[in-house]
């Protein structure tokens, strides 16, 4: 008697990207896409309902992140293990979904005989992860910014005033220029904006 299929939940925003990757895995005797979610806050209702053995997050969805939909996986469902598949190769995202508990993370580009061997394999319990991006995390390490650092920096990224970004984050604009302030020392920008783009381009934010 063969082993029941490995249950998979794909969340990602982009429904033609959500349905080719349907497609390819459910070629697989093995595999079975037994739901589909478009964004980060639809995750663990659906890892709920449907108990998937495995589910392939995107990290850039609406409403919730699939990084921080991975913490709420683990928290919540520890039987279902996380696979990050992305488009962003970033090395400060590798690090943050280990952190937050993914087994695997795996860039949108692998061939998908690759990619549904990486199901398997964490499926297995083993840990896969894209043998460039943890080569460019190590070399990257981890991200110089305070956890306060971050929030401000990410208040910045739509180009808000300092006193919208105090008024949002409930500080003292003093406050908010001295985080603006060191974080632009700590990424060896020039000002904030580049500050913003040299963080997000490290996954840090």
């Amino acid at each position: 008697m063969s082993a029941p299929p490995i249950r998979i939940l794909l969340a990602d925003d982009q429904a033609l990207v959500r349905g080719a990757l349907a497609a390819l895995l459910s070629l697989e005797p093995d595999l079975e896409v037994v739901a589909e979610v478009g964004d980060g806050e639809a995750v663990l209702p659906a890892v709920l309902e449907h108990r998937p053995d495995v589910a392939l997050l995107d990290v850039e969805m609406p409403h919730l992140d699939g990084i921080a939909a991975t913490a709420r996986v683990r928290e919540h469902v520890p039987g279902t293990r996380v696979l990050i598949v992305t488009t962003f190769g970033r090395p400060g995202f590798l690090r943050r979904a280990l952190q937050a508990g993914a087994s695997g993370f795996v860039v949108k580009d692998t061939p998908a005989p690759q990619l549904a061997d990486a199901v398997r394999r964490v499926h297995q319990g083993l840990r896969v992860v894209d043998p460039q991006l943890a080569t460019d995390s190590l070399v990257a390490g981890e991200s110089p910014l305070t956890r306060r650092e971050t929030e401000v920096l990410l208040a910045a990224r739509d180009g808000s005033s300092v006193a919208a970004i105090a008024g949002r984050l409930f500080l003292s604009e003093g406050t908010v220029r001295n985080h603006l302030s060191a974080a632009i020392g700590k990424t060896g920008a020039a000002n904030r904006a580049e500050a913003v783009l040299i963080a997000d381009g490290n996954g840090w934010l």
